[in-house]
């Protein structure tokens, strides 16, 4: 695992390099995530080789969405990257991605979902902290999990999340086996 110090400064070059602003179909090397929302399937790739398909994935109760509000129930579309892991979450395994990210930002700010004021705010908060707000206009602690204790049969039937990707804990297990802190992540 990287170094914390490691993290932030890549957060940081992230959060500069306007890293979600590239093409959705890019391809990446060595491991990346691609989930096809359409689908319903989450990919692991190594390069342009498919390693694994973790499939009946469930997402968002409000859909799928280019801009993700805080309480919308929606899974933003995008390019991100894997910035945490909580192995202590009560849906089993979180692995946490940088939503929002500048372009969202800016994307709400041009689109006036946030003024200037909050969007300014953001970006200082970011630059500080390497990541942008989680409970903001856009809110975030968006991921992939588990479903903990929940009902699989709920899992197969529905796209139940708050936002997030859903698999069954032994799907998030493979995931997680994969992934690190920085493996990138479309959400497409």
């Amino acid at each position: 695992m990287k170094p914390i110090l490691s993290i932030a400064i890549y957060s940081l070059a992230m959060l500069i390099t306007g890293f979600a602003q590239t093409a959705i179909a890019r391809v990446y090397e060595g491991i990346w995530v691609k989930v096809d929302t359409d689908q319903s399937v989450t990919e692991i790739w190594d390069g342009n080789e498919r390693a694994h398909v973790i499939d009946r994935v469930a997402f968002g109760r409000g859909g799928i969405s280019d801009l993700h509000l805080r309480g919308d129930q929606t899974t933003p579309r995008g390019e991100f990257y894997i910035t945490r892991v909580n192995a202590q979450s009560r849906f089993h395994l979180f692995l946490g991605i940088n939503y929002p990210t500048l372009e969202h930002l800016d994307q709400a700010h041009h689109r006036g979902i946030i003024n200037r004021t909050e969007y300014r705010q953001s970006l200082d908060y970011g630059l500080r902290v390497g990541e942008f707000p989680q409970d903001g206009t856009l809110g975030g602690y968006i991921g992939f999990h588990g479903i903990g204790e929940g009902n699989p049969a709920v899992h197969d039937d529905f796209h139940w999340t708050k936002g997030c990707i859903a698999m069954t804990n032994s799907q998030i297990e493979i995931l997680h086996d994969y992934v690190s802190i920085g493996t990138p992540v479309i959400i497409d």
